[in-house]
């Protein structure tokens, strides 16, 4: 049996102050998760599973903010299985600010849920921000790939190239 960690006081704090109807609580709270950076990754996370949608838009908004490639693999996760679009596109957004950081991940993603049309949709508007510079050529297919007519046959197979000519297989 796994023992339960014991949540940060601290960050516990900020995260209930997410949820509060007082904006400027809930401005601060941001701020101060942000400043605590990848401490606050793991509990956001975990505290998004029960929350309803203003609260994952905060924690999302949040995630984003903090700009570390750690929560690349949360940003596209989002982008598979959250209902709500406008969470999904802050999501994307978020993956376009990480740059380089995002493609491993995300072309990981498609290769293994292309099935998922909010994936297809938010990986369509992360990689054409993403598809400049040397970049183009190995992501311009992958592009090409989402806008077909079977882009779930297609992505996948798209993607695991780009990985490869990219460098980034796992």
């Amino acid at each position: 049996m796994t023992e339960m960690k014991e949540p940060d006081p601290e960050v516990a704090e900020y995260l209930n102050a997410l949820s509060s109807m007082d904006h400027a609580a809930v401005q601060a709270a941001r701020r101060a998760l942000v400043a605590l950076g990848a401490r606050a990754i793991e509990p956001l996370w975990e505290a998004r599973a029960q929350a309803d949608d203003l609260l994952r838009w905060e924690i999302t908004r949040t995630l984003v903010e903090i700009q570390d490639p750690r929560v690349t693999d949360r940003l596209v996760q989002i982008l598979i299985d959250d209902p709500d679009p406008g969470i999904r596109w802050l999501a994307a957004e978020g993956l376009i600010r990480l740059g380089e950081a995002s493609l491993g991940p995300l072309l990981e993603a498609l290769v293994h849920h292309s099935d998922s049309a909010w994936l297809r949709q938010g990986a369509h508007h992360v990689l054409k921000a993403l598809a400049t510079g040397p970049r183009e050529p190995v992501l311009r297919p992958v592009l090409q790939a989402l806008e077909s007519l079977e882009p779930i046959l297609q992505a996948p197979i798209a993607a695991q190239r780009a990985l490869a000519d990219l460098g980034l297989i796992r």
